[in-house]
């Protein structure tokens, strides 16, 4: 069946700018067969099946997307300023080839190219037509409303991560196309989308899961692309009448662009206000913001989202999110997933048959984001960030906090919120085939979201918005904020949005939409080096919190009892449960063993710096003295290279984009080209 299911596919399939890629070559049966492969609302979702499939193995985590969970100025990339990995998130966009992103690029108009052939063909037929007519939700409005937001959901990627772009030319052939402002795609977006969210289930009708789109993620997306046509932004002013009649304030400009607003952004914002209340309420269907936690002896909420990915199960805040297999699909190919690969706890171990295997960690915490961010009290510091990963042979071991390397070997403080470790049945056999799905959107952004279009529209109510998470976070009402306004109620936003999505591919961009990224980005940079210097100069630094960021620490390996290998929660006398949500899953259970039986690392001294006399004594006791905060002292300088380099002042204009491919630039007959100092060739 799945052979039958990739073939009768191809009967739905041609593509954008059919000069313009080998594949647009590629050509196209008759539409005969559309009739018999969307005989039914099932056969046809396995074809749309095939555009969620391609989605995920070639656009979702290109390069483009890879970027996007670092490039704030609290998340870096673990390998230094030496890895072309990280040249986007640092925005030295004269670093980037030309073709750095042509996979993601041309992967993304597949999608709208291979959604909008289905749509076109569900709207084709009489059962639909009856439908609609009718103002029935049924199983073919949900898959015609389901291939528009995927159209929808790709064409706003491509303006995310691109700028402005082509735009409208699929499925037909074309002899000349032109760049499209990005202002007039999100107006169109927003429009077909609000035509078709109300033809589609709510999220839990109709058997549609998080792991497929629904109204509730179309009403969200319709905030969220609402969002960014009313929020600060890079813009070109080196192409003429690019944005038409579309006016703009300005924070900051360069050489053909400009750090802007348009000056009709309240209208935006409102709609961004509107879709994304009806998202946390009368679309929500049975999506829901964790606030309780129903396990046994656990009491973090917040950890109990990501806690249903590595069981394997969609969890209830979960607003949309891409599905993976575990291990190979049956046809033999792997369902790449990079989730415990390249974003999860760090480990060492190798690429197949590791316990656990290799997760690169891609994702690391600033220390001063670590200590001096986060209230000690705020459960979420320990599930975002972790000072330990594993060896890949059943071990914990303390990651140096130095650039310029992946793994568990180095890198810094690991992204924390997926660990092989805490796995209902951690998965041993080859890295990438987790099975733990790709988060697209959770409810906990969702109300960041409606709480930065609120803020934006001058209404306290955002408060309330960012005092649910807290609460969610603290566990009670204690550390709750008030009275912000202007300015610092929108600033407040953004913090909550690092404490709440560190390493989710969203900080950066609630930064930028604030207007706030290059003065932020800058004064990151100088508390570092402060920081950096206090520590050379004193041995530690202390923050305002009361924590203390010292140059060496102890540490030990030691046997703790098996039902105690993975810290839940924290107790700030013990050197093996402090910090919580650490330590390692007891891998005899799978009947592997570990290369010690010192499985957990014990340290002493990670908050406060030690006298001497506790010390020695420690050292006596068979504890090693370990560069700390010294590493980091001595590393400053690759570390401020990858807190967004490529902005040198607080005036500079952000530039996230990524070059639109030669081929695409080449055959515009000069009408497509890089803006941004990005390369044309």
């Amino acid at each position: 069946m799945k052979k039958l299911i990739i073939i009768v596919f191809a009967a739905l399939c041609n593509l954008l700018f059919v000069q313009c890629s080998d594949y647009l070559e590629t050509s196209t049966p008759a539409n005969t067969d559309d009739g018999f492969v969307t005989s039914s609302p099932s056969e046809a979702f396995k074809i749309l099946s095939k555009t969620y499939a391609d989605y995920r193995q070639s656009a979702w985590y290109g390069t483009y997307r890879y970027n996007d969970p670092f490039g704030s100025d609290v998340e870096i990339y673990c390998e230094g300023s030496g890895s072309a990995n990280a040249y986007n998130s640092r925005q030295e966009v004269t670093m980037l080839g030309v073709n750095s992103q042509s996979g993601g690029f041309n992967a993304l108009y597949k999608t709208v190219s291979y959604a909008s052939k289905f749509a076109d063909v569900i709207a084709s037929k009489s059962e639909y037509q009856a439908d609609l007519a009718s103002g029935a939700t049924t199983d073919w409005t949900q898959l015609y409303g389901e291939a528009v937001t995927l159209i929808a959901h790709a064409y706003f990627e491509l303006t995310q991560h691109f700028g402005d772009v082509p735009y409208g030319y699929e499925n037909r052939a074309v002899t000349e196309y032109e760049l499209t402002s990005r202002f007039k795609i999100y107006d169109e977006l927003i429009a077909r989308l609000q035509k078709v969210e109300g033809l589609m289930y709510d999220l839990g009708q109709g058997g549609i899961t998080g792991e497929r789109v629904s109204r509730t993620y179309a009403n969200a997306l319709i905030g969220k692309i609402a969002l960014y046509a009313g929020s600060w932004q890079p813009i070109r002013t080196d192409v003429a009448g690019l944005y038409g009649d579309v006016q703009f304030e300005t924070k900051a400009t360069s050489d053909g662009i400009a750090y802007a607003r348009r000056t009709d952004y309240a209208k935006y914002l409102a709609i961004a206000e509107d879709y994304l209340s009806r998202t946390m309420n009368e679309r929500k269907g049975s999506a829901y913001l964790i606030t309780t936690d129903d396990r046994a002896g656990v009491d973090n909420p917040f950890q109990r989202h990501f806690q249903y990915g590595m069981d394997l199960e969609v969890s209830p805040e979960t607003i949309f999110e891409i599905a993976h297999l575990q291990g190979q699909a049956s046809d033999g190919k792997a369902v790449n997933s990079e989730i415990l690969y390249g974003f999860g706890r760090a480990s060492s171990g190798g690429s197949s048959n590791g316990y656990p295997t290799k997760v690169f960690a891609a994702v690391r915490m600033t220390p001063v984001f670590y200590y001096g961010g986060f209230d000690p009290a705020d459960k979420r510091r320990d599930v975002s960030g972790c000072v330990t990963g594993l060896d890949g042979q059943g071990n914990e071991k303390l990651i140096p906090i130095k650039l310029g390397a992946n793994t568990a070997n180095g890198g810094g403080i690991t992204l924390n919120k997926w660990d092989y470790c805490q796995m209902a049945d951690p998965f041993t056999l080859k890295q990438r085939q987790s099975g733990v799905n790709s988060p697209v959107m959770r409810m906990g952004t969702v109300v960041l979201m409606l709480a930065e279009a609120k803020a934006g529209l001058g209404k306290a109510d955002a408060l309330d918005l960012i005092n649910q998470l807290r609460e969610r976070a603290f566990g009670d009402a204690a550390h709750n904020l008030s009275g912000l306004s202007g300015d610092a109620l929108k600033k407040a936003v953004v913090q909550e949005a690092r404490f709440e999505l560190f390493g989710e591919a969203e900080v950066r961009w609630f930064m930028i939409r604030s207007g706030f990224f290059s003065e932020d980005i800058v004064a990151a940079r100088a508390e570092l080096q402060e920081i950096a210097d206090a520590i050379e100069a004193n041995g530690s630094y202390t923050f305002d919190n009361g924590l203390e960021f010292p140059a060496y620490i102890y540490t030990k390996q030691v046997e703790i009892p098996a039902a105690d290998m993975l810290v839940k929660s924290g107790d700030p006398m013990s050197e093996t449960h402090w910090p919580a949500w650490r330590g390692v899953y007891d891998f005899t259970q799978k009947g592997l063993k570990p290369k010690t039986d010192a499985h957990n690392t014990a340290i002493r001294g990670l908050f406060k710096k030690l006298d001497d006399a506790t010390a020695a004594q420690l050292e006596a006791d068979g504890y090693t003295k370990v560069a700390w905060g010294a590493d980091f002292a001595a590393d400053i300088a690759e570390v401020l290279k990858m807190v967004v380099s490529g902005v040198k002042s607080a005036t500079d204009v952000p530039r996230p984009y990524w070059p639109i491919p030669l081929e695409t630039i080449s055959q515009s007959n000069g009408k497509v080209t890089n803006g941004y100092g990005l390369p044309n060739q």
